[in-house]
């Protein structure tokens, strides 16, 4: 076995975890809030452990702070219009405003789908509570993304460390040579100590092999080697 392609090829051990894998997916980015170009009303929203929820924050189920990131995302593109206290965003700018805040509609027909929702009569425009609605939309979607992958990564570091999936994040183990060995005994293939030596040094970044593959670098590599993204 190639101790470079020991972590993405079809009889390996990253083989034999992405065949217990589900349905595969996207690991989502943290949340980044959009800077601000000077301060306002979303500056102090955002600002303050005791924020409290909004109305319209509990009614799509997200924090004071989410919906401080989001109406700060709104205002770098909002226009003033009568009867509407937090102004209108134009239709064109949604796209911008949403990737400003790391939600961007994931291709073409999602955006349609949210420009048809945003503006059903074809003004040009969104209101507030509207574009609140669509980016809690994504959010909740993003988080359940999330836990799916971490859950994915727990189970798989379980199949190499013989642990609890439910615990792995906590456990603080890492996968060791022992591990590769016996996973390869499984596989019914013959790799010298050597590579795997290579292989947890390759993916621990040269910390040493005593030290291991701790879960996180685990991710990294599988992530390196295409098994999810």
């Amino acid at each position: 076995m190639n101790s470079r392609t020991q972590l993405a090829g079809a009889s390996d051990p990253v083989s034999a975890a992405s065949r217990h894998r589900h349905a595969p997916t996207r690991l989502a980015k943290p949340t980044m809030p959009p800077k601000r170009r000077s301060g306002g009303a979303a500056e102090s929203g955002a600002s303050g452990k005791a924020a409290r929820q909004s109305k319209l924050a509990k009614e799509h189920d997200i924090t004071a702070q989410e919906e401080a990131e989001i109406k700060e995302a709104f205002s770098l593109f909002a226009e003033p219009m009568d009867g509407e206290k937090e102004g209108v965003i134009p239709i064109d700018d949604v796209r911008r405003a949403m990737i400003a805040l790391d939600i961007p509609p994931k291709d073409k027909n999602e955006l349609a789908e949210f420009t048809e929702i945003l503006d059903p009569e074809d003004e040009g425009y969104a209101n507030y509570s509207s574009f609140v609605a669509i980016c809690a939309l994504k959010l909740h979607a993003r988080d359940q993304t999330s836990d799916a992958h971490a859950r994915e990564v727990d189970e798989a570091f379980a199949l190499f460390t013989g642990g609890d999936p439910e615990t792995a994040a906590e456990s603080g183990g890492v996968i060791t040579v022992a591990h590769l060995k016996r996973v390869a005994a499984v596989l019914k293939e013959e790799v010298d100590d050597s590579l795997l030596r290579d292989m947890i040094l390759e993916a621990n970044g040269g910390a040493g092999v005593g030290k291991g593959v701790k879960r996180s670098e685990f991710d990294h590599v599988m992530r390196r080697a295409g098994v999810w993204r």
